[in-house]
């Protein structure tokens, strides 16, 4: 009887036992990685309000190169595919796909987006042409623009183009490191072999749109208008670039307003401030939109921007709004005007597309060579996006009058006008220019400072 009972009682353990191990949770597996969105990040575009923060100094950073802004949380980089574009005639030679570095958004209205375009224009005529990008390319902290270009090669890309000469060492190391792959650099002099900066690069194009003549149109417009004698001149970094253009801004309207106006030079102020970049960086950078106000609220009723960015003109707008009457010229883009017609009194802007479609077209064919470029407008088809490298599409705030007198200004360009024939002083009286002598190209590229009757810093 006893034995019995024992028996039982083992057999009911055992029961109790696999109960117990049947109802235990299952094991937890290891979660599945995420996988990385493969859609392009929204583009970051500058602010179109102004801040309620303390107006900004007048005084820029006096260093040349493009401040880094740290990203609070470092985005991933994401090759971008750019919209098919429909293409006249036949595919022939090798299958092209550009792969573009920006340095701003591809749609910021802009010095970006019209590089973008002066692509998308390659697309439209050179029949299966890819182009991949990536913008904003210092926003992503850690990762050089060289190495973006690996992964625009690593999706295919067989022609690289870095937008900015921000990116000019980086673009050597790609182009070092891939002698294969063609690298085209627009705004850059490596390849110039009278330049000052030669590197003599066997797989890379400069290409550069001489600009200068553009910047003396806007300056001329600037001083047609203004009626307090006061330009300002809204610069990005200080560079030779820079200092070149602001200084063919101030050549142009010292001249239309001494020798069209037949007013004493004295009476003409142009006053530069430079941001530190090319656009607003948060706390690296002036606040342009700031600056534009610090200009229009200190008399300057005309703002020459040099910055890729549309900030004066759209400060123009809310002064104009709230009773001044000030105007301003934006930069790079054809179309910026659009943002603010009525205080829009014109813009230079790049025409990217004939040199890079004639380019491109020789990298298909297998005939092209590294070189430097500069090229000049096309006067005889002036403002036709099929010719010449730059433009200058007058604003609708351009009054009828001054309109007729710019009009004959730039036909004057086009004659032979040159507005860059000395006697030229700089800023600190050293004479560049020899009264009667034309500037060498190296003068004007290489311009150690900004011009005498000019205020701002020159380094």
């Amino acid at each position: 009887m006893n034995k019995n009972l024992l028996w039982r009682s083992f057999a009911m353990l055992i029961v109790a036992t696999f109960l117990v191990t049947a109802c235990a949770p299952a094991a937890t597996s290891t979660p599945a990685p995420t996988v990385a969105p493969t859609s392009a990040p929204a583009p970051t575009t500058a602010p179109t309000t102004a801040p309620t923060s303390a107006a900004a100094p007048t005084t820029a950073p006096t260093s040349g190169a493009a401040p880094t802004a740290a990203p609070t949380a470092a985005p991933t980089p994401t090759v971008a595919v750019a919209p098919t574009v429909a293409a006249t005639g036949a595919a022939s030679g090798t299958p092209i796909t550009i792969g573009e570095i920006l340095v701003g958004p591809h749609n910021d209205t802009g010095w970006s987006q019209a590089t973008y375009e002066g692509l998308q224009y390659v697309q439209s005529k050179l029949p299966g042409t890819k182009l991949i990008y990536i913008d904003n390319a210092f926003n992503y902290q850690g990762t050089t623009p060289a190495q973006l270009a690996e992964q625009l090669l690593a999706q295919g890309a067989n022609v690289i183009v870095f937008n900015s000469d921000s990116f000019m060492d980086d673009s050597n190391t790609f182009a070092a490191a891939h002698p294969t792959i063609p690298v085209i650099m627009l705004s850059g002099d490596q390849n110039w072999a009278e330049g000052q900066d030669y590197k003599n690069i066997p797989n890379m194009i400069d290409i550069m749109g001489q600009m200068e003549y553009m910047k003396e149109i806007a300056g001329c417009a600037a001083a047609l208008t203004t009626q307090t004698g006061k330009i300002g001149f809204l610069g990005p970094l200080i560079n030779p670039e820079t200092r070149r253009l602001a200084s063919s801004a101030f050549l142009g309207a010292e001249y239309c307003w001494t020798k069209v106006l037949n007013k004493n030079a004295s009476d003409l102020s142009f006053d530069v401030t430079w941001i530190g970049n090319w656009f607003n960086v948060p706390g690296q950078t002036l606040d342009p939109t700031q600056v534009a106000d610090q200009f229009f609220n200190s008399g300057h009723d005309v703002v020459i921007s040099g910055i890729d960015t549309t900030e004066a003109l759209q400060e123009a707008k809310k002064m104009t709004d709230n009773g001044m009457k000030v105007f301003a010229i934006p930069y790079d883009y054809h179309a910026a005007c659009d943002v603010a017609p009525s205080v829009c009194l014109g813009v230079p802007y790049f025409n990217w597309g004939p040199a890079l479609l004639t380019n491109i077209k020789a990298i298909q064919d297998g005939t092209w060579k590294p070189h430097f470029e500069w090229n000049p407008p096309d006067w005889a088809h002036f403002n036709n996006p099929d010719y010449g490298a730059v433009g200058f599409n007058e604003g609708p705030a351009l009054t009828a009058a001054n309109k007729a007198t710019l009009d004959k200004f730039i036909s004057d360009l086009a004659g032979g006008l040159d507005l860059w024939t000395g006697p030229i002083t700089l800023q600190d009286g050293t004479v560049y220019v020899q009264a009667g002598v034309a500037a060498t190209p190296q003068q004007i590229w290489y311009l150690p400072q900004l011009l005498k009757g000019m205020t701002g810093a020159s380094k």
